[in-house]
């Protein structure tokens, strides 16, 4: 099963305050421990909500866009880890060895090819294969 670990924001990472070299290093250590155990997938870190945007649907094909700073600094995303674990208890495990002094990690298991059923066809299957193919060679 894939996670994604939601780090979230809070005063600090939406004033665009920076870690300390030793926090850098501290998660440094611990991303290194994940990835050696074959659970990292990808993670990182994100700017604040000033340096982004909002997209809005309205059901009618129109879009608005919202520009940062968005106010509700709870409902905000520091960063992210997706993690390749067998179970969400095991995400829960390894979030606890974090090197975080405080704050708020929320943990989200990602669909797989399973939860959309028959809507997921063979030719959407195939082009989804396709894409993460193509992905992984970008990424070499």
């Amino acid at each position: 099963m894939r996670f994604m670990v939601i780090v979230k924001a809070n005063e600090d990472t939406e004033n665009g305050v920076m870690p300390t070299t030793e926090e850098l290093a501290a998660m440094g250590d611990f991303n290194e421990e994940l990835v050696k155990a074959g659970v990292m997938l990808a993670g990182d870190g994100l700017y604040p909500s000033e340096k982004g945007a909002r997209v809005r649907f309205d059901g009618k094909g129109a879009t608005t866009v919202i520009d940062g700073p968005f106010t509700e600094t709870k409902e905000l995303i520091a960063g992210f880890w997706i993690w390749e674990l067998p179970s969400l208890q095991d995400a829960v495990e390894w979030l606890k060895k974090a090197p975080f002094a405080e704050g708020e990690v929320e943990i989200r298991q990602v669909h797989g090819p399973e939860a959309f059923g028959d809507a997921l066809t063979p030719e959407i299957q195939a082009q989804e294969d396709r894409m993460r193919e193509q992905i992984t060679a970008q990424q070499s």
